[in-house]
This record gives C-alpha cells, sequence and structure tokens, in this order.
C-alpha cells in the first residue's frame, strides 16, 4: 500500500482485542450521519443501525457510514437475516460489520460469513469497499486482507435452539462476536422481560463461555441493567450496546419536562 493510503481501523474491535468492553450506540430514529458523531462524543465505540426494526434506505445507510468512518466510530447494521441479500451491498459502502439476528445454527452463521467475508473466509463478490480507503486505489491483495480483518461478523444468539448450538455457532471460522439478544431470548424461554432471572443469566454465562473457548467476543444487549452488565463484562463480554437513539432522546425528554413542571409546581407554593 502506498505511504498516503489510509489504512482503516474498526474502532469496536480495536477495543475488543485490547481487552477493553466496546460501547455500541443502536440507531432507529436518526437519519442523518450526525448521529456518528454524537454517538462519539457521547463515548461509544460503534453505532448499531437497526435495520430489522426500522426502517432505513440503502443510502442513508451509506451516508451514516461514511460519517462514522469519518469520525472513527464502527458502522455495523443489523440485516434481516443470514441470507439478507444486501449485506455484501452494505460492506461494499461502508459499513465494516454485520450484526445478524436470529442464528440457530452453525450453518447460518457460515452462510453469514460466506456473504461478509472473502475468500479463502468467505465468498464474499470483489467489487467494492472502495469507501473505506478513501477510493484510494489499493493492491487487491492488500485490499481482500485488511477488509476481512475489518468487518466484524456477529451473530445474535437469540432462542433455545441457538444456544443449545452456541458453541457450534461459536467454531465458524470468520465469526467475531456472539451477541446475546436478551429481550428475544427472554420472550423465548418463556420469560419476557425477566432479566435477571437465573435462566436466563445462566444463558448469559453459557455463550461467554462459548466465545471464550473459541476465541471469539461476547456481546449483550437488552438488558440495561448496570450492576448486571457490569458484572457480566468482568466475565468477558466485550461487545454492549448502551440504548437507542430513540429511548435516549424519550429518556431525556421526559426528564427535562418534567423537571420544569416540578419546578413550577414548587414556586407556585
Amino acid at each position: 500500500m502506498s505511504h498516503s493510503t489510509p489504512v482503516p481501523i474498526n474502532a469496536a474491535k480495536e477495543r475488543m482485542r485490547a481487552g477493553d468492553v466496546a460501547l455500541g450506540l443502536i440507531v432507529r430514529l436518526a437519519r442523518s450521519g450526525d448521529i456518528a458523531r454524537i454517538a462519539r462524543t457521547s463515548g461509544h465505540d460503534f453505532i448499531f443501525i437497526d435495520g430489522q426494526h426500522a426502517v432505513f434506505s440503502m443510502e442513508t445507510i451509506g451516508h451514516i457510514a461514511q460519517a462514522a468512518l469519518g469520525c472513527g466510530v464502527a458502522p455495523l447494521v443489523r440485516v434481516r437475516s443470514c441470507d439478507d441479500p444486501d449485506i455484501p451491498v452494505l460492506l461494499d459502502n461502508g459499513v465494516t460489520g454485520i450484526i445478524v439476528p436470529d442464528v440457530n445454527t452453525a450453518a447460518e452463521a457460515e452462510r453469514a460469513v460466506r456473504a461478509a467475508k472473502y475468500a479463502p473466509i468467505g465468498r464474499r463478490s470483489v467489487g467494492g469497499g472502495g469507501t473505506v480507503f478513501d477510493h484510494a486505489t489499493v493492491p487487491l491483495a492488500d485490499s481482500i486482507r485488511i477488509l476481512n480483518d475489518l468487518t466484524l461478523v456477529v451473530c445474535m444468539i437469540e432462542t433455545r435452539r441457538g444456544l443449545e448450538n452456541v458453541n457450534e455457532i461459536a467454531a465458524v471460522e470468520g465469526v467475531d462476536v456472539l451477541h446475546v439478544g436478551c429481550s428475544d431470548l427472554s420472550v423465548a424461554l418463556g420469560k419476557p422481560g425477566a432479566y435477571g432471572d437465573p435462566e436466563i443469566m445462566a444463558a448469559l454465562d453459557r455463550v461467554i463461555q462459548a466465545a471464550n473457548e473459541h476465541g471469539k467476543f461476547a456481546g449483550l444487549g437488552g438488558d440495561r441493567d448496570l450492576e448486571r452488565q457490569v458484572g457480566y463484562i468482568r466475565k468477558g463480554v466485550r461487545f454492549v450496546t448502551t440504548q437507542a437513539d430513540l429511548a435516549l432522546l424519550l429518556n431525556a425528554a421526559s426528564q427535562k419536562t418534567a423537571e420544569i413542571r416540578e419546578g413550577l409546581r414548587t414556586a407556585g407554593t
């Protein structure tokens, strides 16, 4: 590579490799690249653009991803499934990781890897990825190697079946993170929202153990209890979503209106 060619990094992956926890902001409401800069300023390492539950155009995701790349935040997208045909297009246009929901088997994890990684790990088609190099010309052998290392493949464990097969999923070459979707998993276990239930906490421990045994990173989403989050991080979780932009806005706005109304009430007594 030329000395002037930027060498891209994935801030989330670098943080995890250093043994620290990578924090991500879930993006469901924002449609501007400013959300990436807000994520950076607020101490996040990645954004988790939710293409499973929110409506985004491909062009909007591309613009947000470019803003994220420019300010050092890793742009990741939750796709619709391991067979989402948009995976290669997203990765060709600035996204540096995919988050795959509802991964139940090693075969599904393998399909996600095939779509996201170049040979010899996967079967991603050559033809894009220049965005992360600022469109500089990079020898193909170098670009494939760099992009394979840069791109995170995050498999979400959200069901009993996924939990049963977590060791096989963790063993798949090219999978980087096993991310527990606590909300869906709690529903699948018949205990919706009971994040502190012993069965759910045991499930987290099982995923953390599988990740550690196979040299992968464990992730945690859905459970916002600080004490449990810290406990899981101490056990080995290295990939954590903090909250969604929509929830943060609602919480802050609600707090502000309540403060003003309480101030008026107090002033009137």
